[in-house]
């Protein structure tokens, strides 16, 4: 049973020994078809044909032999299952070329002789580039003989019968369509009829729904009248319902509030309950972190302790400089312990002097007791130090004897030679860890000295500071005698004129205080607290004399203190009294009549709200 492949027409490029070069379409149809051989079982026949020349015919027929030899001879690359269908696929290619004006693939048909006549000719594939035209295949067809032409003209005869059977099948075709056009005639007249009926239908079906929205109305006015019925009956028990759930209302009502009392009460212990604990809490934190650090330093002073017994130190020298840091060390603290006692005496002069400043100078008292405590234990430490440095020179001393009395031994036995030397190795390494620990503790020594500088700095800060606001009570205290004054004058001169006005008081018309104000801002300022660690005021910008000068009259220069001690620096410390954004120089517009009594300016012209 032959199997086809390929059936179609291609353009082909036929060329001719003595003719010029010419296009011409040829079918190809490739077949598989079963060999005589009984060893082969398939053979691919190539035939190539012409619609217009009935009589034109080549044919080719390759076996798996054949193949072989073309294998050989072409160098291809594939086995004779795969060929045909490369094959096709290269004249897919030609096919989709053969369109373009420069095809890449072509097909060329070849013949030696002049004509095709009964001379094998060659069928190529070739594959134009820039470089060379490349031929991809080339078979050598052979020309049909009279029986392949006969039975290629019989297949041609049963190719025209196969055209008048399809012929036949238009005509019946034709019939049907004309069929079921009539159907669709009829189809559209049915359809007509169904139109007429469904009007009709709709006509009885208006009418039959008039009839019964008659008997739905008589049916409604029945249904309303029950309504009716049971609206009353439902408002009766309605009403009923309401009074008997207004009395369990008034009941639950009642054991609400007793709930709620019994629930506040509760609330209350509750709230109580949580502020004990939460103090007790806060107790046991704090006793906590106390017995931590406690123990912290127990642990640190015993290890500081084993430290210092185990190491032993060499070189004199070290120790001798070390010393001497340390007397340098006594000599400063002296100095401090001298300039503490100063700040006490300061101290103790300024609480003779005020008494509205007593809580602040203790609060200071109770920062220098704990100073003085630090210096007392860094005293201590230092002491203890000294005692650890004379153990270290008897036991440097000690250590001296030992390696005379080795270095003597040494001379007439070379082996403890050698382990007295592994042994001075060690005791080096030992003691430039305990030059290390000692450097530690200078730095550490250095550390505890920076911070008792600072306190001494922080309480040279906060006497000044106790100074300024010493001096700020009393200017406070003056202006309120002399305002007191200008009132008394200013009640007793109403019908004077408004120039002997100003004489009357130590400030301008427009710089009279309320005295109530005044009060207020006197008692503020008795509690002023300050915090003397973060602020670093400077002697200089606070002076006693700027305070107390008197203001020029004249001049109409505003009576107290300079304003630079009212203005707001960064580094400058609050004072909860009085408000950090005063300014006591601010003087308010005067009025514009002349001859209108000068009202006294409140408090907020000096002292802005917050």
């Amino acid at each position: 049973m032959t199997e086809l492949l390929f059936n179609k027409r291609l353009q082909v490029l036929v060329k001719n020994r003595d003719t010029d070069e010419r296009r011409s379409f040829i079918r190809i149809s490739i077949e598989l078809q079963p060999s005589s051989n009984p060893v082969h079982r398939k053979d691919l026949v190539v035939r190539l044909t012409d619609d217009t020349d009935l009589y034109f015919l080549y044919n080719l027929v390759i076996s798996e032999e054949d193949f072989q030899s073309l294998k050989v001879q072409q160098g291809l690359l594939i086995d004779f299952t795969s060929f045909p269908q490369k094959f096709i696929d290269l004249l897919e290619q030609c096919i989709f070329e053969q369109d373009k004006e420069n095809p890449r693939f072509l097909l060329q048909l070849t013949s030696a002789s002049s004509a095709f006549d009964h001379s094998p000719s060659n069928l190529n594939i070739v594959e134009t580039n820039a470089f060379k035209h490349l031929t991809h295949l080339s078979l050598k067809l052979l020309p049909g003989s009279d029986t392949d032409i006969k039975k290629y003209l019989a297949t041609c005869l049963s190719t025209e019968e196969k055209q008048q059977l399809e012929q036949k099948l238009r005509k019946t075709e034709e019939d049907l369509t004309r069929q079921l056009n009539y159907a669709q005639q009829t189809l559209s007249e049915k359809s007509r009829e169904l139109d007429k009926l469904r009007s009709e239908w709709t006509s009885q079906t208006t009418s039959l729904s008039s009839r019964h929205m008659q008997d739905l109305t008589a049916e409604r006015e029945k249904a309303l009248e029950t309504q009716a019925r049971l609206q009353q009956q439902n408002e009766q028990l309605r009403q009923e319902l309401e009074s008997s759930h207004h009395r369990s209302t008034q009941q639950l009502q009642t054991k609400v509030s007793e709930l709620e009392t019994a629930n506040r009460e509760l609330i209350d212990k509750k709230y109580k309950s949580d502020s004990t604990i939460r103090d007790l809490k806060a107790k046991l934190a704090s006793l906590e972190e106390e017995c931590q650090r406690s123990k912290q330093q127990v642990l640190s002073l015993r290890r500081e302790n084993s430290t210092l017994d185990t190491e032993c130190h060499e070189k004199e020298r070290l120790v001798n400089q070390l010393q001497t840091r340390v007397a340098v060390l006594e000599q400063e603290i002296k100095d401090k312990e001298q300039l503490v006692l100063r700040t006490k005496e300061v101290l103790e002069a300024t609480q003779q002097q005020k008494n509205s400043v007593e809580g602040n100078v203790e609060s200071k008292q109770v920062q220098i007791s704990k100073l003085e405590a630090a210096v007392q234990s860094l005293s201590e430490e230092l002491i203890k130090a000294n005692g650890i440095i004379k153990k270290l020179q008897g036991d440097l001393k000690a250590l001296a004897g030992k390696i005379k009395v080795k270095n003597t031994v040494t001379v007439s036995q070379e082996k403890i030679l050698q382990e007295t030397t592994e042994k001075l190795q060690r005791e080096q390494r030992e003691l430039q860890d305990a030059q290390q620990r000692l450097r530690q503790k200078e730095e550490e020594v250095m550390k505890l000295k920076e911070q008792l500088d600072a306190t001494v700095q922080k309480l040279d800060e906060s006497r000044e500071v106790l100074k300024t606001n010493e001096n700020v009570i009393t200017w406070l205290n003056k202006q309120l005698n002399e305002n007191q004054l200008s009132r008394k004058q200013e009640t007793l001169g109403m019908f004077e004129t408004p120039a002997a006005g100003l004489r009357t008081g130590s400030v301008p018309h427009n710089m009279v205080i309320n005295c109530c104000h005044l009060k207020s801002s006197i008692k503020s300022a008795k509690q002023v607290q300050f915090n003397p660690m973060s602020a670093k005021p400077s002697a200089a910008d606070v002076s006693p004399t700027a305070l107390s000068q008197p203001s020029n009259k004249e001049n109409g220069e505003p009576v107290g203190l300079d304003s630079k001690y009212f203005e707001r620096r960064d580094d400058s410390i609050p004072l909860r009294g009085l408000l950090p954004s005063m300014h006591l120089n601010r003087v308010p517009k005067p009025l514009n009549t002349a001859g209108a009594k000068p009202t006294a300016p409140t408090a907020s012209a000096y002292f802005p709200a917050v």
